[in-house]
């Protein structure tokens, strides 16, 4: 299990006026009834895209997809999008900031997320993480090979899978060293020759006057704080993604490599943010 990052300088927050507990509850209401309104109809679609497509789900990430780019629509926020998404089996790697970032990369590109098992029983965000089709895993190197079995299952139905290798959330000013234990499962020799892996840049900009880790979610933050001060906050900032070029995993030689590389790249597009 990976230790949750703390950066030991909280943020200072500055009391919601009695305008932003306005906007907390017209922009919470609208964006609860969205979300699992949104949930609902995944679930009763579900019944039936189960029976006759299995693991596969060629209706219901769309709904996924609408919900998550009617979130920012709802909050306020700008969602700027730079470069191709990859179109070649694999999986999609990014740093990892909020919990915002899933709404982020969701609203652009149909994918399932790899997640730590623990989110499977979170109140709230592990019923939305199952239904979605999260991926659970136990960071543990003695379940590589069931990690694999399961990556290839999902792969092979044409899931792209993203996961987070710094393996924690930070506060949007860094990207944190990538795990190259993560990548193990990839090098497979079932799997090793077909993968793709997409490395994607998480860029927050802070709402203007406000802390430059604004968006940022991490070490013993509650989420419901958190969700509140995004929810009151007026004018908005922005989340920027930037998909970089796909790489083959078969290009290199092992899975040091392969997770230095990318996140090389991923700091390539963060650089000007990292301290």
């Amino acid at each position: 299990m990976s230790p949750t990052w703390d950066s030991g300088e909280p943020i200072t927050s500055e009391r919601i006026t009695p305008l932003g507990w306005v906007r907390v509850l017209l922009r919470g209401t609208v964006l609860g009834t969205v979300v699992f309104g949104g949930l609902a109809l995944l679930l009763l679609i579900r019944l039936i895209e189960r029976p006759l497509f299995g693991v596969d789900r060629p209706v219901t990430p769309y709904i996924t997809q609408g919900v998550c780019r009617a979130a920012f629509v709802i909050l306020g926020m700008a969602l700027l999008v730079r470069g191709p998404r990859m179109k070649v089996p694999g999986a999609v790697v990014a740093n990892h900031s909020s919990w915002l970032d899933i709404f982020a990369l969701n609203a652009r590109k149909n994918v399932y997320f790899v997640s730590k098992s623990e989110v499977a029983s979170w109140p709230g965000i592990g019923w939305l993480a199952r239904a979605t089709g999260t991926v659970f895993i136990r960071r543990d190197p003695r379940e590589v090979k069931s990690q694999i079995a399961l990556f290839e299952e999902r792969l092979t139905h044409g899931h792209r899978l993203l996961f987070f290798p710094e393996g924690t959330s930070s506060d949007t000013l860094r990207v944190l060293p990538f795990k190259p234990t993560l990548f193990a499962p990839f090098f497979a020799d079932s799997l090793v020759h077909d993968m793709h892996i997409q490395p994607v840049t998480v860029i927050y900009h802070p709402p203007e006057g406000a802390d430059p880790r604004f968006y940022g979610w991490w070490g013993d933050m509650g989420f419901g704080d958190h969700l509140l001060r995004v929810l009151a906050q007026q004018p908005q900032g922005k989340v920027e993604l930037v998909y970089h070029a796909p790489v083959r995993v078969d290009d290199f030689p092992n899975r040091k490599s392969l997770a230095s590389y990318l996140e090389d790249q991923v700091r390539s597009a963060h650089s000007r943010l990292i301290e």
